[in-house]
């Protein structure tokens, strides 16, 4: 009788979810309504920062004209940066701003206003968001500021420049720290329990969020966090779970790339119960696989590697019967340039990788769901003649730890583009 019970509470509850717009997960596949759903998405990590600028009517519209853009290219899902931990510098760079918690435990609601008006804009226009709730990396301050407010990393550490060594051993700490766990969750709670202010929706009961993801690329760093980190994994998806049930769960992990090639370890973090979906990223210059003076004429090898590496994950994938989403994705403009008058060949080609596994996958109902490259810059422009960013720059597809315009997507590249669009605006996509 108590199986009969549960049986008919979760058929309500899946119906419950039907009937709301949210995207659910079956098996291998998304549901959206009563079909399978396959997207073609973007990294949009400072979509909720537009809102916040100091001259908030030309934000405001900047965001409106690239969501409309978005749209009319068939984009569907968008990925964003949930809020930042900290500020001033870290790891020898300027960190987004403004920061979400400014101090361990004391959030600025303000800054969630543009997080409040990006989720109500893409509703108007049926698009999804994939909210990452912390950083592995600096960028946004993340694992590194956690450390920081509680006693594992001092703070002219924290702004030095770490060597990788040091960032590696430093960043496995936090796997281990119960007080930088505990303020991370705090963070976590913060925002899944808040209410939209323009909508009145809490978060938790809002359709355009597909899902939450732990973090931006969490790694264990060491092998030696191995276990800590599948510990971490394991509860916080199941302390998401316990603060919202209309959502689906991800961990926003690379793949095996970033266990030193431990396939074994990405399995069994998403197979458990909590993660409803398995995520891997790709990128070819930080691993390795071409030189930037040989772009073009490494692309073979790159080619070959990455339909290797997404093979092996959608291997996975399918021994789980859950699916796969390959949430980053990318490569430099031609000649490794940073200007948007630079053309993108490559990147084309490289492009072209993904998009035609996802269609294969689409057409067969396969595993690979989902793609969100990396990352749409819309109409801002990099400032000539300065690589990184600075505070009041316009923001760009590319962290403020990265050349401004590295892998950034903007709305005038007519090529990518006009590629991206045959896939999701065709009649027989």
């Amino acid at each position: 009788m108590l199986l009969v019970c549960l049986l008919l509470v979760e058929s309500v509850i899946a119906q419950n979810k039907k009937a709301a717009g949210f995207i659910r997960q079956s098996n291998h596949q998304f549901i959206s309504g009563n079909a399978p759903w396959y997207f073609v998405g973007t990294n949009y990590w400072y979509g909720p920062y537009l809102g916040l600028q100091n001259d908030q009517q030309k934000g405001i519209e900047r965001l409106r004209k690239e969501l409309d853009f978005l749209k009319a290219k068939g984009i569907t899902c968008l990925r964003v940066l949930g809020g930042v931990e900290g500020s001033g510098a870290i790891n020898g760079v300027q960190r987004v701003t403004p920061a979400l918690q400014p101090q361990q435990g004391v959030f600025d609601d303000a800054q969630l206003k543009g997080l409040d008006l990006l989720l109500y804009e893409m509703g108007k226009r049926n698009l999804k968001a994939v909210i990452f709730l912390s950083n592995n990396w600096e960028w946004s301050g993340g694992f590194l500021q956690y450390l920081n407010w509680n006693g594992m990393l001092t703070t002219a550490d924290m702004q030095r420049k770490l060597n990788w060594d040091e960032l590696r051993d430093y960043t496995s700490k936090f796997y281990s720290c119960d007080s930088c766990m505990a303020g991370y969750r705090e963070q976590v709670k913060h925002i899944i329990n808040r209410t939209n202010t323009i909508s009145g929706k809490k978060y938790r009961n809002d359709p355009v969020i597909m899902s939450w993801e732990l973090a931006n690329e969490p790694r264990p760093m060491r092998p030696a966090a191995n276990d800590d980190y599948l510990k971490w994994t394991s509860s916080t998806a199941a302390f998401i779970k316990s603060l919202d049930k209309n959502h689906l769960i991800t961990s926003g992990h690379e793949g095996d790339m970033a266990t030193d090639g431990d396939l074994p370890l990405y399995e069994k973090l998403h197979a458990d119960s909590n993660i409803d979906y398995l995520t891997i990223h790709i990128w070819p210059k930080n691993w390795g696989w071409f030189k930037e003076n040989t772009l073009a004429e490494d692309l073979p090898v790159v080619s070959d590697r990455t339909t290797a590496y997404i093979k092996k994950h959608v291997q996975v994938a399918e021994h789980l019967n859950k699916p796969l989403v390959i949430e980053e994705f990318g490569i430099p403009r031609d000649g490794h340039a940073f200007s948007p008058t630079a053309t993108t060949t490559v990147r084309d080609q490289f492009f072209q990788i993904f998009l035609s596994a996802w269609q294969r996958h689409k057409q067969n109902n396969g595993v690979l769901a989902g793609l969100n490259f990396w990352a749409f810059a819309g109409k801002g422009r990099p400032v000539p003649g300065q690589v990184f960013w600075s505070v009041g720059d316009d923001y760009l597809g590319d962290p403020p730890m990265e050349e401004q315009g590295l892998n950034s997507v903007f709305d005038c590249d007519s090529s990518t583009w006009k590629l991206v669009t045959t896939f999701t605006t065709s009649p027989h996509k």
